[in-house]
């Protein structure tokens, strides 16, 4: 998509950061203390801040990591909770902003339509449709000499929905939990939630808790693994530590404990897998079948696991509240679901958790030197930057463990970034392969699940040999983010 050079520019600064959720809210805090003579501003397309934390709503979202590492290295994670609710990540995200100045520089209901890079110019131009003081929108640009997209991996504007055979004779209500208003009502109803990933296990417990009967229907089952609420170490050192002391020793403790489970679970995947379904049958009382319901066809960590607040997923079905069925849909009928088996689960409501719609760079179209950015041919640099793209940052967090621990070494990096370049007097970097370098099939995303390999084709390359390789590890980043030289012969200062 060209720009409309009609289009008038209204502001120029350093630095664009696009998303004002964790991701654009830790950056901002990055380029207000490490780099204090840059200009900068965060566009966001809603109107309020929170990205993840802010759309979804449903009833048991919660954090998939502990709080230790998913809250801001800057700003200690406080909360009772080690597994949090949403509504408190919010608040969290909120104060942070406000506590730092932050909220009053997010442009809220500023949608980004379009970016184009000149070489010549050293810029990036962005343009955005925003409320117009008159009726309706208009299109501005903004000019930036870095570009930083903190927009996430998915797509705003809806989750994933297979094709569900009959759904419209269905009489009764179906929603994705990525589009849950208030008015769902499930009190006291029959509830049908199609899958098994991270949304179902925390909303199943929680809509179940209001005398609703819950039936999770999977076509195949997801590790799970128990994890506490409130983690008994971290309370014994807030009784003995200030919150920075107890917030370093447990973000420290926290990573290396998730490098580690990654690490057993790659390295030995049958004693893994043999541990994880061990505590999935010791905490389910009932006469239920674990054998079927809860042992995966792929290897640990192939796939997210799925944490469980203690225990309250399997505390459900042991009440007798939860079924868990695992088959394939037939198709709907107008009083629920029938199955490949030909048994008909009956229901009042229906929630499809099947998952996300994966969108890079919030979808938004980008030309470098009038030439359009096809990102799925592009490599990602240090898991950040995309090969022969100048000036531009992607943050994106782990796949295995807290977001947030890799989002904010990505900002420290871009800060040290912009300095590199202000030593050497340089207006532009970009990565570009050195001889012997290059891509390889695999994408940033080392997973098979469905909305990873449902996107394999719109997403960027990894390298063979690094700085090019992915490998979704803290201390490998650290070094290389944070201790690693800047001007390394792969990232070019022109």
């Amino acid at each position: 998509m060209a720009l409309d050079p009609k289009v008038p520019v209204v502001e120029h600064l350093d630095v664009l950061v696009v998303g004002a959720g964790i991701s654009g809210i830790g950056a901002a805090y990055r380029l207000k203390t490490e780099c204090p003579e840059k200009t900068w501003t965060i566009l966001e397309s809603r109107d309020a801040m929170g990205g993840t934390w802010d759309l979804f709503r449903y009833p048991g979202i919660r954090s998939d990591s502990d709080m230790f590492t998913l809250g801001f290295p800057w700003r200690p994670w406080t909360g009772d909770a080690s597994i949090a609710d949403g509504a408190d990540i919010l608040a969290y995200v909120e104060a942070s902003a406000r506590e730092h100045g932050i909220d009053r520089e997010i442009r809220f209901g500023h949608r980004v339509v379009g970016a184009s890079w000149s070489t010549a110019a050293a810029l990036w131009t962005v343009e955005v449709e925003r409320k117009s003081d008159r009726a309706g929108t208009e299109r501005v640009a903004f000019t930036c000499r870095f570009l930083f997209m903190c927009t996430g991996y998915y797509d705003y504007a809806g989750g994933y929905t297979p094709d569900l055979p009959g759904v419209d004779r269905f009489r009764g209500r179906v929603v994705h939990p990525q589009r849950w208003t208030p008015d769902v009502e499930y009190a006291g109803k029959r509830v049908v939630v199609i899958c098994s990933g991270a949304p179902a296990v925390g909303l199943i417990p929680a809509v179940a808790r209001d005398d609703a009967h819950v039936t999770m229907l999977q076509r195949s089952p997801t590790y799970m693994l128990t994890f506490p609420k409130r983690d008994a170490m971290s309370r014994w050192l807030s009784r003995r530590l200030r919150p920075k002391a107890t917030d370093r020793i447990m973000r420290v403790r926290n990573t290396a404990l998730a490098n580690a489970v990654y690490g057993f679970s790659k390295r030995f995947p049958d004693r893994a897998k043999k541990l994880l379904i061990r505590q999935v049958r010791a905490q389910i009382t009932t006469d239920l079948d674990v054998e079927p319901h809860f042992t995966p066809r792929y290897g640990p960590w192939d796939q997210r696991l799925c944490l469980i607040r203690d225990g309250d997923f399997f505390q459900a079905i042991n009440r007798g509240k939860v079924d868990v069925v695992t088959d394939t849909i037939d198709t709907f009928t107008e009083n629920g679901v029938r199955l490949a088996s030909g048994r008909e689960l009956a229901a009042d409501l229906i929630v499809t958790a099947t998952g996300l719609r994966v969108v890079l760079l919030a979808g938004i179209p980008f030309e470098v030197d009038d030439v359009p950015l096809e990102v799925s041919k592009h490599t990602m640099y240090k898991g950040t930057m995309l090969d022969g793209v100048p000036n531009m940052a992607v943050s994106l967090g782990y796949v295995n463990a807290s977001w947030t621990l890799r989002s904010d070494l990505i900002a420290r990096y871009v800060c040290r970034v912009l300095h590199e370049m202000d030593r050497k007097g340089k207006r532009v970097c970009v990565p570009r392969f050195r001889e012997g370098e290059g891509p390889s099939d695999e994408t940033v995303f080392p997973l098979s699940s469905g909305y990873v390999q449902r996107a394999k084709d719109l997403l960027p390359r990894q390298g063979t040999k690094k700085p090019w390789t992915n490998a979704q590890a803290y201390l490998p980043d650290l070094m290389a983010l944070g201790h690693g030289r800047v001007d390394d012969g792969v990232l070019r200062m022109e």
